[in-house]
């Protein structure tokens, strides 16, 4: 089983990770996290700055190949063909729209992760914040045959939060705990989406009835591009990581 969770005190959150029944805390001290996050800014920075460019020149060509694919499909489509040679030649074009697809969705998911993130926190119940979060990945938790549970808890849980940062960051996290069981058979497959309070700091826990992972795994799991999923694109959780680090996370 995995569990992840996000703290909040204030206006900071810290990111752990349990796995069965051991727990890897990402945390240092406020100084060394300070340091950690202005090196972090300024690599991100000079990222963001190539990656407006490198995103200009790639988006164009690529509306321009998936519009002519379409123009390609419907041009095969009212072609003089035999069934045989349309059917062929339909699945090369779906097939190359299906690339153009999944290269949009690289780059997406690239430049949402070197982007700069802009924090606009305000003063929130995480409470309501879970409920909305559990409410919004319901729907996709059944289509998968996971049940999704909210274990709240009493009262309200004030933080300092941005708000749709916090839900992104959490959704990424429910989206990898779904993946991770997918196909399992041997166990329910269950999302537990829990708040707690822990002396000022309040939580927010993702957890998933998965078979957990492995020490290299863990070791590696932040790391850019790094995934054991099958079209994975290996960015979910580090750009969790560095939503939570934008708060001022641990």
């Amino acid at each position: 089983m995995v569990e992840w969770f996000l703290i909040g005190a204030g206006a900071g959150v810290v990111v752990s990770i349990v796995v069965g029944r051991w727990i890897v805390r990402r945390g240092v001290s406020r100084l060394r996290a300070a340091e950690r996050r202005a090196r972090v800014a300024e690599r991100m920075a000079e990222v963001g700055a190539m990656t407006r460019g490198l995103a200009h020149e790639i988006k164009n060509p690529l509306s321009t190949i998936g519009l002519n694919t379409q123009l390609l499909g419907e041009l095969i489509d009212e072609a003089s063909l035999d069934d045989e040679d349309r059917a062929r030649a339909s699945r090369r074009v779906q097939a190359l729209s299906k690339e153009v697809e999944r290269l949009r969705d690289v780059l997406t998911d690239f430049l949402e992760y070197a982007g700069e993130v802009r924090l606009v926190a305000r003063r929130v119940d995480l409470n309501e914040v879970a409920s909305e979060i559990a409410d919004f990945y319901m729907p996709q938790a059944s289509k998968e045959g996971v049940r999704l549970r909210p274990d709240l808890a009493p009262g309200t849980l004030q933080a300092e939060l941005d708000v749709a940062l916090v839900k992104q960051a959490a959704l990424n996290l429910l989206l990898n705990a779904t993946q991770a069981m997918h196909g399992q058979t041997d166990r329910t497959r269950e999302l537990i989406i829990r708040t707690r309070r822990d002396g000022d700091q309040v939580q927010l826990h993702v957890i998933d009835t998965g078979p957990g992972m492995d020490d290299e795994t863990v070791e590696r799991l932040f790391t850019p591009y790094f995934t054991t999923k099958k079209g994975g694109s290996g960015l979910g959780l580090p750009t969790a990581r560095r939503l939570v680090d934008a708060h001022g996370g641990r």
